[in-house]
Parts: structure tokens; C-alpha cells; sequence
């Protein structure tokens, strides 16, 4: 029996994950002699200057989960349900303790803190080109596709990890951070115009477990993406760790805030 092969929708957004989709560079080409900075690091289009109403008006305005990018660059989402499995890495960052924080403060104290929380998460992951997957009660998801980091994915989820944890340390929060790399489905999911961008599969899994497993201050990073970002032989802390609905022990690097990483 023959494999099936890839609808057209497959194939497009395969190549628009990949970051080869046509549309994008044939906008590059035309946009990039717009001014002004900061554009759409896809297509290009411009977020300021002369060019911007007339960008917004045809749909290129910023896109909320990363504004780095343009809506236009993903409508595909909102006509298209579909995605494809594609190497990519990914971030889950979770506040430890948060349920005895909250029984400590006030209501209205625990969502500033938590505000504070998801305000800098969401600026480390926009500052290092991942997708802003969601917030999920005291916990944050990051997406990092070629498209928008080339094949550096995983060292790119790696500093964003860092860069997080540097920023919830500077206001006293505890949280710990995993990071992994994997084949993951990354595509729409929803019904009706009701549909966001995702990932979905085991990598999600590993990744939620190793947040859930790192203590307060520490990045766990799946020997999986400490090999894809070129850190298997770095001098760093390993650990072997039985995680829950695994059946194999998942090998891991571990990143602390005094942790000097050298490629």
C-alpha cells in the first residue's frame, strides 16, 4: 500500500513553518524598500513610518502572538485549519509554589504578581522569535519554528529560557523552566474563526514535564535540544530523570542563573 501524499495544504504550510514559503520572500522583496524599522521579520512589511496605515489597512499590522510579525504572514490560520509536523523546540516556564502564593496575598495582589510574571515571559519569548503559544494558569508555552529561527530553534528557546529567568529573578519570582526539542504538530487548532496556533504531540508532554521537575531557578534542558544547540559537550550539571507518563529515563543539562554556557 502507497503512502498517502501531502494535500496542497500540507505542503503550504509545511513550507510556511520551514520558512520557504513563497509568499514570504516574494514580499521581501518588495516590502524591505518600505521604510521604516522595526517590519515584519517574514514579509518585511513596515510597523512604522510612511507605509504603516496602509500595512494595517491591508492586514499587516503586528501579530499579538509575536509583533514581530504581521497578521497577514499567518491568516492562513483563520481559513486553513491544518498544520504539519516539523522540528521545533519548545519552552514551558511555570511559577513554583504558586497555590501557596496565592493563599498568602490577596486576590487582586496574586494577579499583579502574576501579571508581572507573564508580562516578562512574553517579552523574552517576542525578544528571541518564538511564538507565544499561551498562558495557562501560572504557566507560560513558547513555540521556537525554523521559520522565524532558522535551525538555530533550539539555542534560540535555550536563551529566551535564560533571558526569562533573569528577568522573574530580578522581581524575587520562583520559576523553573524546560526546554526541549522535537517532531511536533504545529499548526491551527479550533473551530470556526475560534482557532489559534499551536503545538500539539509527546514533545509538549516532555517539555510540561520537565518544567514541572526543575526547581525554582533552574532550566532543564532535554539532551535533545542541548545537542541541537551545540551543548552536549559543554561542562554542565546532568541529571537522569524519571518523568511522569515516561517510560524511558530522559537525559537532561541543567542551567542555573551562575551557569557559564560556552559553545
Amino acid at each position: 500500500m502507497s503512502e498517502e501524499r501531502p494535500s496542497q495544504a500540507d505542503e503550504m504550510w509545511r513550507s510556511m513553518l520551514l520558512g520557504d514559503y513563497w509568499q514570504f520572500s516574494a514580499g521581501r522583496r518588495i516590502l524591505k524598500h518600505l521604510p521604516s524599522e522595526p517590519r515584519c521579520k517574514l514579509c518585511a512589511a513596515p510597523f512604522r513610518g510612511a507605509g504603516a496605515p496602509f500595512m494595517r489597512l491591508i492586514g499587516k499590522a503586528p501579530w499579538p502572538k509575536n509583533p514581530k510579525y504581521c497578521g497577514s504572514c499567518f491568516k492562513v490560520l483563520e481559513s486553513n485549519h491544518g498544520g504539519a509536523e516539523i522540528p521545533c523546540s519548545l519552552l514551558f516556564a511555570d511559577v513554583r509554589g504558586s497555590t501557596q502564593l496565592a493563599e498568602s496575598m490577596r486576590p487582586v495582589e496574586f494577579r499583579t504578581l502574576m501579571g508581572r510574571f507573564f508580562e516578562t515571559a512574553a517579552a523574552a519569548l517576542v525578544e528571541h522569535d518564538a511564538i507565544v503559544d499561551k498562558f495557562v494558569g501560572d504557566e507560560v508555552i513558547g513555540i521556537f519554528i525554523p521559520a522565524l529561527n532558522g535551525e538555530r530553534h533550539a539555542a534560540r528557546a535555550i536563551a529566551a529560557a535564560r533571558a526569562l529567568m533573569a528577568g522573574t529573578r530580578a522581581s524575587d519570582l520562583p520559576v523553573g523552566v524546560g526546554v526541549h526539542t522535537g517532531i511536533a504538530f504545529v499548526g491551527s487548532v479550533g473551530a470556526g474563526t475560534n482557532v489559534d496556533l499551536t503545538a500539539m504531540g509527546d514533545p509538549m508532554n516532555v517539555t510540561a514535564r520537565l518544567a514541572s521537575a526543575a526547581g525554582a531557578g533552574e532550566i532543564l534542558v532535554s539532551a535533545d535540544a542541548a545537542r541541537e544547540a551545540g551543548l552536549d559537550d559543554a561542562d554542565l550539571e546532568r541529571r537522569e530523570l524519571e518523568l511522569k507518563g515516561k517510560s524511558e529515563i530522559v537525559s537532561v543539562v541543567v542551567i542555573t542563573p551562575t551557569t557559564e554556557v560556552k559553545r
